[in-house]
């Protein structure tokens, strides 16, 4: 009877619990002690679902913005151009003057001809023959002073004084035919005329003679300057610009090639000095600078290439530039 009903019970159960049967069986049939009429205890078995896992959710990682950090990551030029306006190989030719030069790095007019290399710091200026002023026949993208922004109706005197100092770079010029640099000019001290001289010797605009040019030639440094070719001549007639002739200039002797340098230029009564890389000054002293402190001036800066050859370009990298009075 007991034996019957084990075995109706295990037609109840399922495949796992058939081990255990045959494990009390076999303990029922070896035990002599055991009671016939006692009821035999079949241990509770326990049958755990099988639960389906479940891929965990996809944790979406965080990307941390790149912070970039000035003069680790990227570097931009130490130069306030707020007084300054620049002139462009193009249009007729086209102009940039504050405050809308600030933005240079967004114009886009100015970005060709005008932008940062953020690699090393530098304010690029690249030109190449284009458009050129009304008393020029190169292209240049150039840098203006302007004392006060937008206008160009306020200058200085030499007794008045001016300093301007920079750090650059020719990193980039091309060749002619003959495998010779082409050359560039890359500062100057340009004379302009006052309203009254412009009505007093008939002239229809108030441009006088650049005092100063400073070249980047075949890698070296050339300055050249004007003097009187009649010491004797008039104040009216110093005030023409055919009084003026160019002197013999003067190269420096160190080589500059592509390299980084500085040059400064110090003006005031009745002298002009020029300085490259804080050790090489040349000093200008005499009856010319006496003479040319009628005029008024304005301080330039940037590449202004002295060809016109095609094909021709050059870039100018300005690292640093301050002009003070």
């Amino acid at each position: 009877m007991i034996l019957n009903k084990i075995i109706e019970v295990s037609k109840q159960m399922n495949y796992q619990f058939i081990i255990v049967f045959s494990v009390v069986i076999s303990m029922y049939s070896c035990s002599n002690d055991s009671d016939v009429n006692e009821p035999v205890v079949i241990p509770e078995v326990i049958v755990e679902e099988e639960v389906e896992e479940t891929p965990e959710a996809e944790v979406e990682e965080e990307v941390e913005e790149e912070v970039r950090v000035e003069g680790v990551d990227f570097f931009l030029p130490n130069i306030n151009l707020s007084n300054w306006k620049v002139t462009l190989p193009i249009g007729s030719p086209d102009e940039v003057e504050p405050p809308q030069i600030l933005d240079y790095a967004t114009n886009e007019k100015l970005m060709p001809y005008m932008y940062n290399d953020s690699t090393d710091g530098s304010l690029v200026f690249y030109t190449s023959p284009g458009s050129s002023t009304a008393n020029s026949s190169y292209s240049r993208t150039e840098l203006r002073e302007q004392m006060v922004p937008g206008s160009n109706s306020t200058n200085w005197t030499f007794a008045e004084g001016g300093r301007m100092k920079g750090t650059l770079s020719v990193p980039e010029i091309t060749t002619d035919a003959s495998g010779d640099y082409h050359r560039t000019m890359v500062m100057q001290i340009h004379g302009r005329l006052t309203n009254a001289q412009r009505d007093l010797i008939g002239e229809n605009d108030n441009n006088a003679p650049p005092i100063l040019k400073i070249y980047w030639q075949n890698g070296k440094i050339r300055v050249k300057t004007k003097v009187l070719k009649n010491i004797n001549a008039s104040d009216e007639e110093i005030l023409h610009t055919d009084a003026w002739g160019d002197d013999e200039g003067y190269t420096f002797p160190d080589e500059i090639g592509t390299d980084i340098f500085t040059f400064e230029i110090i003006a005031s009564n009745g002298k002009m000095e020029v300085i490259l890389n804080e050790t090489e000054s040349v000093v200008y002293e005499d009856i010319h600078m006496e003479k040319w402190g009628v005029f008024e001036n304005y301080f330039k800066a940037g590449n202004y290439l002295q060809t016109l050859d095609a094909g021709a370009s050059a870039k100018v990298k300005y690292y640093e530039l301050e002009v003070t009075h």
